[in-house]
């Protein structure tokens, strides 16, 4: 099984124009690996890879980054939602 989720925060009145992708899944040897790739639209943005020896322990991690996510908001003063995987 694998996860991919991609959300958007975008205010042009502002100039917010935040991307954020996540991607989880197990490799050949059943390590399970979580990308999230970040940054302002239009630009290449920052990945960072973390592995985890488990499922649990892999959606635990996105489970806490979609809290951070939701918390958008309060933090930045816009919501991010989701958009289409093709974006």
């Amino acid at each position: 099984m694998s996860i991919r989720i991609a959300l958007a925060a975008c205010d042009p009145v502002r100039n917010i124009w935040r991307a954020w992708e996540m991607e989880a899944g197990p490799d050949l040897f059943g390590v399970w690996l979580v990308r999230t790739r970040f940054g302002r639209m239009g630009c290449a943005g920052r990945l960072v890879a973390r592995s985890f020896a488990d499922e649990r322990a892999a959606r635990a991690h996105v489970a806490a980054a979609l809290r951070r996510r939701a918390s958008a908001p309060r933090r930045i003063g816009v919501a991010y939602v989701r958009r289409d995987s093709g974006a």
